[in-house]
């Protein structure tokens, strides 16, 4: 009896062994997961690109964008020239915040003991935008202190005339920010949240679902009686897909629907290329799991590759919950290899800070790029004959 269960036990290990990929996948899962889960997720804001419009140019101003730059939390990439460029660095997605200088700020500061800097904060991702005002706030706040601890002296040595070294005796410093929230004015996580279970459920429908289909005609012998027939092979790949395409659609119209009328985060752009954009994901994704469906011969195989390979990096790298930026360099180029990402950049440009399609047209260019290259892949891939 011991033999037998032996023999048995010997047989399920030469079994797991002959799959190449299967063992990749028991093997390599665990470890991928766990270094996404190490290094992935973080609330820690590093390093966040940050653009200042300063109107006062004084040394107080200067002297706060310096402790901005200084700290680990930001990094000052833009210095803008005129107010209309606040809005332009927003649509463009290259600053998160912008910090803005009222005029005269050393002097309002030094002589009226108050002195204004607004921070315009991006609040499609509301967690990222609260907690980078509330890093702001908290840099300009020790300056202050800093700043009544000197008894009048301005920072680094500087006073209301501006000379390095003298001291004033008029009112109290005081520095008042004035906190503007854009595109998310109360702050509901909807708004990051939409655009990332859109992404995610069109590519598990699509991608999973077609590749299961496909390799479960491999496994039960009804793909090589398709084959045989009068029917040209891509013909019968596109006819698969096309009921994940139809589900998908519908999938899309429920998410809008609930988005817009159950939690209230409305459609500021163009419905119409919301509406095309996605159709193009969902081409990418039915690719993908065209591609897929040629890599495997088993469900179980198609099904992991599918599940935990597509759905962990959507959810960890897509920066549908993280922030893409903050995380290691590695992580970001592998990102760039994940559409979610991209879609998801489109979907809050399109649908939450109502830009045009121009402002998402090089995301849209990499999804057509993914979509060709993934075609690409599984018509070379593909076998006309089954071993």
């Amino acid at each position: 009896m011991s033999r037998v269960f032996i023999f048995f036990v010997r047989k399920e290990f030469l079994h797991i062994f002959r799959d190449v990929r299967t063992m990749v996948i028991l093997l390599g899962i665990p470890v991928v997961q766990l270094i996404l889960f190490g290094f992935a997720i973080s609330t820690e804001v590093k390093n966040a690109r940050i653009a200042v419009l300063d109107l006062s140019r004084d040394a107080a101003s200067r002297a706060v964008t310096e402790r901005l730059d200084a700290s680990a939390y930001f990094d000052v990439g833009w210095h803008l020239e005129h107010p209309g460029d606040v809005e332009k660095v927003f649509r463009e997605g290259k600053a998160p915040l912008v910090v803005v200088f009222s005029e005269r700020f050393q002097q309002q500061m030094l002589h009226s003991g108050s002195a204004g800097i607004q921070l315009i904060a991006d609040a499609s991702d509301p967690n990222y935008a609260t907690t980078l005002t509330r890093y702001a706030e908290a840099i300009i706040a020790d300056f202050e202190r800093e700043l009544q601890a000197s008894d009048g002296v301005a920072a680094d040595g500087l006073s209301a005339d501006g000379q390095p070294g003298s001291t004033q005796a008029a009112a109290p410093q005081g520095i008042v920010p004035q906190l503007t929230i854009l595109y998310n004015p109360r702050l509901q996580s909807a708004y990051q949240f939409v655009p990332g279970v859109l992404g995610m459920i069109l590519m598990l429908i699509c991608a999973m679902m077609t590749a299961i289909s496909i390799v479960r005609e491999k496994e039960t012998g009804t793909m090589e009686v398709l084959l045989v027939s009068p029917v040209r092979p891509i013909l019968i790949i596109l006819a698969k897909a096309v009921p994940y395409f139809v589900l998908s659609c519908v999938n899309l119209a429920t998410v809008l629907l609930l988005s817009v009328f159950v939690l209230g985060v409305p459609v500021a752009g163009s419905l119409v290329w919301l509406v095309l954009v996605s159709f193009l994901f969902v081409f990418v994704s039915l690719s993908l799991g065209l591609l897929v469906s040629t890599l495997t011969r088993s469900q179980v195989v198609a099904m992991l590759i599918s599940g935990m390979s597509f759905m962990l990096p959507v959810v960890l790298l897509s920066g549908m919950m993280f922030p893409v930026e903050h995380m290691p360099r590695v992580l970001q180029m592998l990102s760039h290899m994940i559409p979610a990402k991209w879609f998801i950049i489109v979907v809050k440009d399109l649908m939450i800070k109502g830009a045009g399609i121009s402002a998402a047209l090089p995301e849209v260019l990499v999804l057509c790029g993914m979509a060709v290259v993934f075609v690409t892949l599984s018509l070379l891939n593909f076998k006309h004959r089954l071993e």
